[in-house]
């Protein structure tokens, strides 16, 4: 059976990633994004969360995509 391919964009959740596979957060993590347990966060973008912190939204996504792509 294949895997279905799951891409994320900006305008994804973090508590959809997450449900998506848990262990992303380590890359959000190695972005200095901790807060991920956070209520209010589960509902931040990953592009609002880049804004917050400082990091470049592409970049972050297209980290997340590479992990979740393995």
């Amino acid at each position: 059976m294949k895997k279905k391919k799951v891409e994320v964009t900006k305008t994804t959740q973090i508590g959809e990633v997450l449900r998506i596979n848990p262990n992303v957060k380590e890359v959000l993590m190695g972005f200095g994004l901790h807060c991920f347990g956070c209520p209010m966060s589960q509902m931040e973008t990953l592009e609002e969360a880049a804004g917050v912190h400082g990091v470049d939204p592409d970049l972050l996504v297209e980290k997340v995509n590479e992990f979740l792509s393995k």
